[in-house]
């Protein structure tokens, strides 16, 4: 974990060096906090809502228990709920009703 804390800030300091690559503001403000950019309004259990995110487009859900998946680092992909999965997996998704497959 420690080592991906420190390749995202590696990334955010390279990004905010070149002009126009920047992030929002906001967002990086949500990432300092190791938040995460969800397209709800409201944050799903564990998260608390701190802010918003991609100039106030997103909400900054931040963890309140360190007891989270989220669906992409455990190796699934986010789909939509009308599309079937094989074989689902625990994890958030971004968008509200979507569902975290490990197979399509």
């Amino acid at each position: 974990m420690k080592l991906f804390s420190c390749l995202m800030a590696l990334l955010l300091s390279l990004l905010q060096a070149v002009p126009g690559l920047g992030l929002p503001r906001d967002t990086l403000r949500c990432l300092e906090y190791h938040g995460y950019c969800f397209h709800l309004k409201s944050c799903p259990q564990p998260f608390a809502a701190f802010g918003t995110c991609y100039q106030r487009r997103r909400t900054c859900c931040v963890d309140t228990t360190s007891n989270f998946h989220i669906c992409q680092d455990e190796g699934g992909h986010c789909v939509p709920p009308e599309i079937r999965c094989v074989q689902e997996q625990e994890g958030l998704c971004p968008r509200r009703g979507w569902k975290c497959c490990t197979e399509v």
